[in-house]
């Protein structure tokens, strides 16, 4: 390998770390929020209140547009990783309800 080559494969090392790092971020932060959402659920459950609330989920979706917007991410993105988070959430407090 030449010093151009080698110095790419170096950059290129301390990238995918850096996405390493960040997708275990992630993945803590998800289950921290489900861990939230559940709660939430069995709240719901005992309050016999519905698993959804379609207000506070598009109140949602704008403010993480907004953040995405902020952030450099594309937001139409953002809006569907959302999405599919509510969700998983509703799925989860729907199987509480039961």
């Amino acid at each position: 390998m030449n010093d151009v080559t080698t110095r790419a494969a170096e950059v290129l090392k301390e990238h995918r770390a850096s996405i390493d790092r960040l997708d275990a971020i992630l993945v803590y932060t998800l289950a921290e929020r489900f861990k939230h959402t559940q709660a939430v659920g069995r709240l719901k459950a005992e309050h016999d209140l519905p698993p959804s609330d379609p207000a506070r989920e598009a109140r949602q979706i704008e403010r993480l547009e907004l953040l995405a917007k902020e952030a450099d991410l594309d937001p139409e993105f953002a809006k569907k990783f959302l999405n599919f988070i509510i969700g998983e959430v509703i799925r989860h407090h729907e199987k509480l309800q039961k």
